[in-house]
């Protein structure tokens, strides 16, 4: 049975955070990179027992954290707490004890963060050799970098407004392209 929590989390607003994130800070880093760096050759899936130097799995979770991909599990957080004490509204008699149960939780929950920032760095490692997250991490950690990531929330807010434009600019247009090109063929849709 899934977590009343679980259930009411806005699994595609914290994906898309996840994933908006992940593609503009691997774009960026990408094209800050040397051409010689950027021609390696994307694994096609994911070994299950990967063999990774922990120098390696190190330099993959730098750059999980410089480049702001963990600002995406900061978050994540105090939803979830908050998602708990909306579980529980309905029992205010509790939620003095509720509160200080989530405070008392803290500790355990920033120890359940690192193992996704861990997962999230092997994840990384095994998509990027070490020598090429070391030059992304020195992007990151350069004045540009940090500029980069600095602005990234409002890039993605602004660009997550131009999507939904987008979208609904594409739509329309199939919608109509599609109409008048069935009309040439005698439909009236």
């Amino acid at each position: 049975m899934k977590s009343p929590v679980f259930n009411r989390l806005s699994a595609r607003h914290l994906f898309l955070g996840a994933a908006a994130s992940c593609a503009l800070a691997a774009g960026v880093a990408a094209s800050a990179l040397p051409a010689r760096a950027q021609q390696q050759q994307p694994a096609t899936s994911l070994p299950s027992s990967p063999a990774l130097s922990q120098s390696h799995v190190d330099v993959a979770r730098d750059v999980v954290i410089l480049s702001g991909i963990a600002r995406t599990f900061d978050g994540m957080l105090p939803t979830f707490a908050d998602q708990v004490r909306q579980t529980y509204i309905t029992r205010p008699e509790i939620s003095a004890d509720l509160n200080a149960v989530l405070e008392q939780l803290k500790p355990e929950l920033e120890a359940r963060k690192q193992d996704i920032l861990t997962a999230s760095a092997r994840i990384l490692a095994n998509r990027i050799n070490e020598q090429n997250l070391t030059e992304i991490r020195a992007f990151f950690q350069s004045t540009a970098g940090q500029q980069y990531v600095a602005t990234q929330p409002l890039v993605l807010e602004d660009l997550f407004g131009a999507m939904n434009t987008w979208v609904g600019d594409v739509s329309a247009f199939i919608v109509s392209r599609a109409r008048e090109e069935m009309r040439k063929k005698g439909h009236d849709i």
